[in-house]
């Protein structure tokens, strides 16, 4: 029947009070049309969206346990229509006469509507990385949810697509499978060594690497990706000071085909030119399995110069990668999940340019440098349900290869080429078993097991020989028991508490060292690499209180830790301690960001940092960690949207740090003194100096903030247009610890937009990058060996992508 679109499940002969109970609800994002598929489906119900214009409305993805009543009664709000029972187990959902008043200007309607008493209802939206099914009202603590559709919009990206869309989220700027993240000012160094991550990152339950960079995954085929603030030591262990970022794809569906696919062509000013790809199918494989894969390739085309070389926008990067999921429902509410990840970045050469350089991108060096980045993951997913309990186990395993080239050139005349490699490997697996919050009462158990084996070798080749330099093995076993419980007190005012219990068992060694010159000398190598065992206990406590309609406060107390290691430093492996957080924080949320007319959420927070790992340059030049003394991190962020008119929507966000390290070691202070003495600075401001690139912890500018307007309209008959626009301030932080890192960056500004026009099936996009072509400087390093020379890492200049995507 023209003009009307039909959803029919099997709607079964059930009772009615059947379709009250409640059930799990997954739904993508997409058309109104196309999700009521999902949750005709899933709810075993009949739904028939009447009005082609509200089945044609984009709305966003569904997830928690509801009622199939209230599942549809909320699909129809998010339409902007409204829910009318018509049998049992039957809904239609037609326009809202109401909404459309509204919009043509007159007054609304009145409070007693059936549509306006609907509306007050709050959307349940699962925080998937809560592991106990909270929604974003009942966590207590800041939480960021990007949607798939907005990750993808402009052109499937990386790691970048959440740092310029988190204020509190920010990055080293290495290149692409080399970088480090931070949140929330919890930031330790530039390189990635032996220390672990500030920042957990996970593929659904499973960490992506231990103590390796960040991977830099195509955030292709993604539900959601969710950014919790840290610390987060009770639910996620060691790696979680600042917080962790939860990457969530999207499941195979069972009884469904479907696919997409997107290609897309770019010009960089003053570059190269460079292109995207990428291709998503879902398949059934009888009536109970299904498989989901999804395959991505990036060339991002290069603008730096080496003139010395004779070669011109030497920094391309080619990115290959690809992600398949197999899904068995093996028995009601069970389901198995094999799924495998793999991704190959190769950065031809670096893309760091003199500050001053005539003329502007171009470097220096006289060698190639660049990196290699390999990357693969596979993990097994059991999880259902027990009566009222939840229970999901997770195995996996991780192979991640880092090579890094740069230039180590001490004499012009004699060209020399410093290579690190960093190979991991990792194996995990996470058994939890959890009850969601009922009655007032909500909790979790769960148990954990992680071996990771890292391999840092280093060498110099002068293009005639090739020296090895010292290198360094670490390996830790983490055994891991934790538990989480929410009670509430009172109507309105919930209490939780966990605790987590981590036994490590740490061993390493030195690779490539020089043979001991004595007995003492063996005998003091073999005491510093000797395995040991420490025992940690992490406490969280958290108050949450309803205070209003969507409104809330909270605060709590939460702890991380990260184990210790052995570091290089010259010749020599030493031993650096452990590192611990304890975070006071206190904040306020209202509202449900992106689907509210108004939503505001501000925490302040205060972290004292015990131990502090970092890294600095030795004697040698060589990056080395070592602990730099005990810290505290002041911060405070407010992020906030508002509906300014129908479909077009202001967002914002702001971060403050304050971050100061007590009492750097007395050897750190003479190591930058030294450095400096030459510099003719007066005492008073060689101390001021001194003091400056020594007590301030790196990587953190004291205040960021983000924008953004988007806007999303009917042009005609099933044809709409989506346009986003953001500009984004990246304030002054210091590189890092030390003479070598004590360098300033950042205070710049960054801008995007992108425009989609098109159907639910087809579309055109535009998207321009760094509209201003602003130079800046992310990052103040691009070789660790630059004495002399003032490095600075510019923003890829403006660049400007068309593109054309389907769905069938």
């Amino acid at each position: 029947m023209r003009g009307a679109i039909c959803i029919v499940a099997a709607a079964m002969a059930m009772p009615a009070t059947a379709f009250a109970q409640e059930m799990a609800v997954d739904t993508r994002a997409g058309s109104a049309g196309q999700v009521a598929i999902d949750l005709a489906r899933q709810t075993r119900s009949s739904i028939v969206v009447s009005d082609p214009s509200v089945a044609s409305r984009m709305v966003p993805a569904m997830r928690g346990r509801m009622g199939a009543a209230e599942a549809v009664r909320l699909l129809a709000r998010k339409a902007g229509g409204r829910a009318i029972a018509v049998a049992p187990g039957a809904w239609r959902i037609e326009a809202s006469a109401a909404a459309r008043t509204t919009v043509r200007g007159s007054s609304p309607p009145p409070a007693a509507a059936p549509v306006a008493v609907e509306t007050e209802a709050a959307d349940p939206i699962v925080v998937v990385a809560s592991k106990r099914d909270l929604t974003l009202g009942q966590l207590p603590g800041q939480v960021t949810i990007l949607d798939g559709e907005s990750l993808e919009a402009g052109g499937i990206g990386g790691t970048e697509k959440i740092t310029q869309r988190v204020a509190t989220v920010t990055s080293t700027h290495l290149g692409s499978g080399r970088n480090k993240l931070f949140i929330r000012g919890i930031a330790d160094s530039s390189f990635t060594g032996p220390t672990q991550a500030t920042v957990g990152q996970y593929l659904g339950d499973l960490r992506l690497s231990y103590n390796a960079p960040d991977p830099d995954l195509r955030l292709s085929d993604m539900a959601r990706v969710e950014v919790l603030e840290g610390p987060q030591g009770t639910l996620y262990g060691a790696g979680s000071l600042g917080g962790i970022i939860r990457l969530v794809p999207n499941s195979p569906v069972v009884g469904e085909t479907e696919g997409a696919i997107s290609v897309g062509g770019s010009l960089t000013q003053s570059g190269a030119p460079g292109g995207d790809a990428a291709a998503m199918v879902n398949l059934p494989l009888g009536n109970s399995v299904a498989l989901r894969a999804n395959f991505d390739a990036a060339t991002l085309g290069g603008y730096i110069d080496k003139p010395l070389l004779g070669r011109k926008d030497v920094n391309r990067t080619r990115i290959l990668g690809g992600r398949a999921g197999l899904r068995a429902e093996v028995a009601p509410d069970w389901t198995v999940d094999l799924i495998g990840l793999g991704q190959s970045t190769d950065a031809r050469d670096s893309q760091y340019a003199g500050r001053n350089a005539r003329p502007p991108l171009t470097s220096g060096a006289q060698v190639r440098e660049g990196s290699d980045a390999d990357y693969l993951m596979g993990q097994l997913v059991i999880s259902g349900r027990i009566g009222e309990v939840r229970v999901r186990s997770t195995t996996g395993a991780v192979r991640q290869h880092l090579e890094e080239r740069y230039d180590a050139t001490v004499d012009p005349d004699a060209p020399r080429l410093f290579s690190q490699g960093n190979r991991t490997r990792m194996i995990a697996h996470e058994t939890r078993i959890w009850q969601p919050e009922t009655h007032g009462f909500g909790w979790l158990v769960g148990a954990s097991y992680t071996h990771n084996r890292t391999v840092l070798t280093r060498s110099f080749e002068n293009f005639v020989t090739t020296t090895a330099a010292t290198g360094v093995r670490n390996t830790i076993d983490e055994f891991t028991l934790y538990a989480e419980a929410s009670l509430r007190i009172r109507p309105g005012l919930t209490a939780t508490a966990g605790g987590r219990l981590t036994h490590s068992r740490l061993g390493g060694s030195g690779e490539d060292i020089l043979p001991a010159v004595s007995f003492a000398m063996a005998q003091a190598r073999a005491q510093v690499t000797a395995d040991r065992t420490t025992t940690t206990v992490l406490p969280s406590l958290a108050l949450n209180a309803e205070v209003m309609a969507a409104t809330n406060l909270y605060m709590r107390y939460q702890e991380g830790f990260r184990p210790g290691g052995f570091a290089i430093e010259s010749d020599f492996v030493r031993r650096f301690q452990s590192d611990r957080t304890r975070t006071f924080e206190f904040g306020v949320k209202h509202g449900q960001p992106g689907v509210s007319p108004f939503d505001l959420s501000a925490s302040v927070s205060y972290t004292r940092w015990q131990d502090i790992q970092a890294d600095f340059i030795d004697n040698s030049g060589l990056p080395s960690t070592a602990n730099i003394g005990d810290g505290r991190v002041w911060s405070a962020s407010v992020t906030g949207g508002v509906e300014l008119l129908q479909g077009l929507r202001l967002e914002a966000g702001a971060t403050w740090n304050q971050s100061k390290v007590d009492q750097p070691p007395v050897e750190l202070l003479g190591l930058v003194a030294r450095s400096m003495a030459a510099s003719n600075l007066s005492p008073t401001s060689l101390l001021d100096a001194t003091l400056a690139r020594s007590m301030q912890v790196p990587n953190i500018a004291q205040f960021s903030g983000r924008m953004s307007l988007g806007w999303n309209r009917e042009i005609g008959e099933n044809l709409r247009l989506t346009a986003n626009g953001w500009a984004s301030y990246v304030g002054k932080s210091r590189l890092g610890i030390g003479p070598e890192l004590g360098d300033p960056q950042g205070d710049y500004l960054d801008s995007g937009a992108d425009l989609r026009v098109g159907t639910e099936r087809y579309g055109v996009t535009l998207t321009l990058s760094n509209i201003t072509n602003s130079r800046g400087n992310r990052f103040s390093l691009g070789t660790p060996f630059g004495t002399g020379r003032d490095q600075t890492t510019p923003l890829r200049p403006r660049t400007v992508r068309v593109g054309l995507d389907a769905r069938f």
